[in-house]
């Protein structure tokens, strides 16, 4: 633990503790919320191809997942964490340019 204290710059066991339980919060929301959009879409699994339906339904939390992390990051008073975690990933991911 203190090797990842160290690595994201976390001072306390307790800050530690609240951003794994933003990280499980933010992925089990970010899930539950794709299915009502997918739905919303016309897709789900019983009419439309396993091939097509969990493709699109990956690529629909991606989003919903960014925008929850900072979204919950920021009630559970870590904003500041999550923000720099938020650019850090997209800006490996090539869309660094979303947030310049």
């Amino acid at each position: 633990m203190e090797k990842l204290k160290k690595r994201w710059g976390i001072q306390s066991n307790l800050q530690l503790l609240i951003i794994f339980i933003v990280f499980a919060i933010t992925g089990s929301s970010a899930a539950k919320l794709a299915a009502p959009i997918t739905n919303l879409l016309g897709l789900n699994p019983e009419t439309v191809s396993g091939w097509i339906y969990w493709p699109i339904r990956i690529l629909l939390i991606f989003p919903i997942y960014q925008v929850l992390l900072v979204c919950f990051g920021w009630l559970f008073g870590q904003f500041k964490f999550f923000w720099a975690f938020e650019k850090k990933m997209l800006k490996r991911l090539g869309l660094g340019k979303l947030i310049s």
